[in-house]
C-alpha cells in the first residue's frame, strides 16, 4: 500500500519537472518558405541553341529552411547553445546541400559575454561577411553569389569563434574537412579539405566595416596542394531610411598546373520608401586577370510587407558578358572544392559573350 501512494504522489510531481528543469532554457523552431515565378532568357536547350524560359523557382531572395535552436543558462554568464537547419527547394520538397538533413548548419557550443565557440558544420566566417555586406544580402538568385559561390560556403568537421568586444567584431574559423561528401578529413594527409578563415570588424554609429580571409585546400590526396585564396573588405553605413554599401573581393586560385587570379567590386544601396516597402539596387563587376572576358550583372529588387513575417518582391536582374565571358544569372565563380583551373559556369551557361535578363515575382513567408 505505501508502495503504491509512493508512486501515485511521484507521478502527481512529475507534470511540474519539465517546467522546473526548462526554466532557464529555451528551444525555438523557425523557418522560411520562398518561391515565386520566373522569366529567364538565353537559357540552354537540347539543341544547343537557347530559349526564353518563364518556370516556378524556389528560394528566390532566401532559401527555404526550417530549423531548431535553443540555449540553456549554465550560470555566470554562460550559456549553451545548438542550432540545426535544413535547407530545401519548396518547390520540389528537396533537400539542399547534397541532401543533407541539416545541411546550412549543425553546431553546438557555448557563448557569453565575449562572443560564442561552437563545434559542428558552420556557415564560414566569409559568409557571415557576406550576408552582412552585399546589398542583396547573398540572395539564392541575383546577388553577389553570381560572380562567386564560396562567398557563402559552409564546411562541415569545423570549429567557430565569433563575437563583439564594444564596437570591434572577430570572427576565427578552421575546418579539418569541409566537405565530407567529397572527401573530408583523411588519415595521414593534414592539408586536404581544410578550410580556414579569419575576420575583424568595426561597428558604431551607422558606420559598420569589416575585412575577412579565407582559404581553402583540394578535397582529396590528388588536389590537397590546390589551395584557393580570398581577401575581402565591405562597408556599410545607414542614413536615415537607407543604407548604402561597397565591397570588393580578391581571389587567387594555385593549381598544379594554372593559376587563376580575379577582382570582385560592388556597390549598392537600399531604401525604406515607406513601412512596407523597401527598394535595393547594386552592381557587380569581375575583373578577370590576363582575360578581357569580364562580366558585369545589375540587380534591383522591392518588397512589399504585409506584416513582419509575409512579404511580397519583385526582382530584375541583367547580366552582362564581353569578350567571351559567360556568366549567367545562375551565376560562375571558382570551384567549391579547389579543384578548377579556370572560371567555371553554372549548370545554365550562356553562350560565350551572351547577354542575359531575369526576373521574378515571389512570395516569402518566415516562421
Amino acid at each position: 500500500m505505501k508502495t503504491r501512494i509512493t508512486c501515485l504522489a511521484a507521478l502527481a510531481i512529475l507534470p511540474t519537472l519539465p517546467a522546473t528543469a526548462h526554466a532557464d532554457g529555451s528551444i525555438t523552431l523557425y523557418g522560411v518558405v520562398d518561391a515565386g515565378v520566373e522569366y529567364l532568357t538565353h537559357v540552354p536547350n537540347t539543341a544547343g541553341g537557347s530559349n526564353s524560359v518563364v518556370r516556378l523557382s524556389a528560394g528566390n531572395l532566401s532559401t527555404s529552411r526550417w530549423g531548431l535552436r535553443g540555449s540553456e543558462d549554465l550560470g555566470g554568464g554562460l550559456k549553451a547553445i545548438f542550432t540545426l537547419e535544413n535547407g530545401f527547394d519548396l518547390d520540389t520538397g528537396n533537400a539542399n546541400q547534397a541532401g543533407r538533413l541539416f545541411g546550412r548548419q549543425a553546431f553546438v557550443g557555448l557563448q557569453n559575454q565575449y562572443g560564442s565557440l561552437t563545434l559542428g558544420r558552420h556557415q564560414t566566417v566569409l559568409y557571415d561577411f557576406s550576408l552582412t555586406y552585399d546589398p542583396m544580402a547573398i540572395a539564392t538568385r541575383y546577388s553577389v553569389l553570381m560572380h562567386d559561390k564560396w562567398m557563402s560556403g559552409r564546411a562541415d568537421n569545423s570549429l567557430k569563434l565569433t563575437g563583439k568586444l564594444g564596437a570591434v567584431y572577430y570572427g576565427l574559423f578552421y575546418s579539418t574537412g569541409y566537405d565530407s561528401k567529397a572527401g573530408g578529413e583523411i588519415p595521414g594527409d593534414y592539408k586536404a579539405g581544410r578550410n580556414w578563415s579569419a575576420a575583424a570588424g568595426y561597428d558604431a554609429g551607422p558606420l559598420s566595416a569589416r575585412v575577412v580571409y579565407d582559404e581553402v585546400r583540394g578535397s582529396t590526396v590528388a588536389t590537397d596542394d590546390n589551395r584557393e585564396r580570398r581577401a575581402s573588405i565591405g562597408a556599410s553605413y545607414n542614413f536615415g531610411r537607407g543604407r548604402a554599401f561597397a565591397g570588393y573581393r580578391w581571389y587567387y586560385g594555385d593549381f598544379a598546373t594554372s593559376s587563376l587570379r580575379t577582382n570582385l567590386y560592388w556597390l549598392g544601396a537600399s531604401y525604406q520608401v515607406t513601412p512596407a516597402v523597401t527598394v535595393t539596387g547594386a552592381a557587380y563587376y569581375t575583373d578577370v586577370r590576363n582575360s578581357s572576358g569580364d562580366p558585369y550583372s545589375f540587380v534591383l529588387s522591392g518588397t512589399y510587407a504585409f506584416s513582419k513575417r509575409t512579404d511580397l518582391y519583385a526582382i530584375a536582374a541583367y547580366a552582362q558578358n564581353s569578350n567571351g565571358s559567360a556568366m549567367g544569372l545562375s551565376g560562375f565563380g571558382p570551384s567549391l572544392n579547389a579543384n578548377a583551373t579556370t572560371l567555371t559556369a553554372a549548370t545554365e551557361q550562356v553562350g560565350a559573350g551572351q547577354n542575359q535578363f531575369g526576373a521574378i515575382i515571389g512570395i516569402r513567408h518566415r516562421f
